[in-house]
């Protein structure tokens, strides 16, 4: 049996990875998303088509195929290490491969009953980790960033050493939102919509949905955040958690089940977040009706400003130019138009490189072994029009690993939320600087610099403390 129910595919995993017929468009070196890791590489292997080659074979393609141990296939789960699980070929190969999918459905089966890499606990259960995290933001962050401590913590979580651990704001989202008192509209409130509460846009990049929170009540909207703890599943997904994944997902059905039944539209700022509900969550439960009015009632921020606003609403006017990063998976699973229409409305005047995957892709990037490849996909198209870009121009990316890879490399930008550049035409809004205006318009938590020395210096006192304690009592009990 298997996780996902593969309702596109007669409910079988088997009839899922044959749908690749090798025509090999997942060779290409330009245009869309698919597939990056073979931009990278040029290796077959790492292709969509070589990987549901293996994949094939190993479900007992041949009498004489060469993987005998099925799931346990190690040849399978190195072909996958470099899957970004972009969902590229979702939309971009001609027959639908969904290669994201049979990568998390092999890692669920692989590491069954068994420990997995340190990254698959320490990524993988970051919605958990950072709300641990909430009651002492700031002392998190100076142990993930302390000198020493740093390193050894990466190496024990399977994190690459290139990396900065991303900042936990010391303020979250819903902190912010609490404190608002704002009252909450019924479900059946025709204005009403349900802003989704992503990890990352509250825990580490709150301004994001402060900005959409101002954007949309000033579109006549009525926002209301659940008020328990929610999560989508997307990090146990992409790691291969699937039997966890599904509970939380489970959970957050129940929570959100007076909003479903209502019609209410659920507003999702991250993309990766926005399509598991639009895709993952109905091909995990796809005989479920609250799992369907979900996918159906999930919409973007802008499709929640074009389609749910009132008549005679416009978009602020935002009046810049402005170099936009499209998330893979809104490319695969939600769509483009929408953004662009409503840029278009706002006087925002886009250009959309075809950059494909930013490189970073969730997990993927953090994890060692995967940074080269990570920063080849980026220095492929990205960030080079990063750094070309005008001062005055806006870096946009919905995503929070396409603006962390912007943000981590040496582009000398940063990247905003369309949500934050809407929110630039506001009235009452402050004027931001005609260049770099992101420095003001997206705000990032701030490193405080010497918080990290000051934590290794108290972990070392402390272990020599403890050192000189045990030797005392040594002596004394000799």
């Amino acid at each position: 049996p298997t996780h996902f129910d593969y309702p596109r595919d007669d409910h079988s995993f088997r009839r899922g990875v044959m749908r690749c017929v090798g025509i090999g468009n997942c060779r290409s070196h330009e245009g869309g998303v698919m597939c990056p890791s073979y931009r990278a590489t040029g290796e077959e292997e790492h292709s969509t088509r070589g990987r549901a080659r293996l994949l094939f074979e190993m479900m007992g393609g041949h009498a004489d195929s060469p993987l005998t141990d099925g799931w346990r296939s190690t040849e399978v789960r190195d072909a996958l290490d470099l899957c970004l699980a972009c969902k590229g070929c979702r939309s971009d190969c001609p027959t639908g491969v969904d290669m994201a999918t049979y990568k998390a459905e092999f890692l669920a089966h692989h590491y069954a009953g068994r420990p997995r890499p340190a990254a698959h606990y320490a990524l993988g259960w970051l919605p958990l980790w950072a709300r641990l995290a909430q009651p002492a933001p700031r002392a998190v962050n100076a142990l993930l960033h302390a000198p020493g401590l740093a390193t050894l913590g990466k190496r024990l979580a399977g994190v690459t050493g290139e990396r900065e651990a991303p900042l936990f704001a010391e303020r979250s989202f819903l902190d912010w939102w609490r404190d608002r008192e704002t009252p909450e509209p019924a479900p059946d409130d025709p204005r009403a919509v349900l802003l989704w509460p992503d990890t990352f846009s509250t825990y580490f990049h709150p301004h994001v949905a402060q900005a959409a929170v101002q954007v949309l009540e000033a579109a006549g909207l009525r926002v209301a955040v659940p008020r328990r703890p929610v999560c989508c599943g997307l990090t146990w997904i992409s790691t291969g958690q699937l039997g966890r994944a599904a509970r939380v997902l489970g959970d957050t059905v129940e929570t959100l089940r007076p909003w479903l039944a209502a019609g209410t539209p659920i507003v999702g700022l991250e993309p990766s977040c926005t399509a598991v509900f639009r895709a993952d969550a109905p091909e995990l439960f796809s005989h479920d009706e609250d799992v369907r009015r979900l996918a159906g009632q999930t919409v973007t921020l802008a499709e929640a400003l074009l389609r749910h606003a009132p008549d005679g609403w416009r978009p602020p006017a935002v009046d810049r130019a402005a170099l936009v990063q499209t998330h893979c998976h809104q490319h695969a699973v939600l769509g483009q138009d929408p953004d662009r229409e409503l840029m278009r409305r706002a006087g925002i005047d886009a250009e959309v490189p075809d950059s494909g995957c930013c490189g970073l892709a969730g997990n993927f990037g953090f994890e060692r072994g995967h940074h080269d490849v990570s920063l080849a996909c980026a220095e492929r198209v990205l960030l080079p029009a990063v750094r070309d870009a005008a001062p005055d121009t806006l870096i946009l990316a919905d995503g929070f690993s396409c603006r962390t890879q912007i943000d981590q490399s040496d582009t000398g930008r940063r990247a905003m939320h369309l949500a934050e550049a809407l929110a630039l035409g506001l009235p009452g809004v402050p004027a931001t600087p005609v260049d770099l205006p992101e420095l003001a318009a997206a705000p990032r938590p701030e490193p405080r610099h010497a918080d990290g020395p000051l934590v290794t210096a108290a972990v070392a006192a402390a272990t020599l403390a403890t050192a000189a304690l045990t030797s005392l009592r040594s002596r004394a009990g000799g």
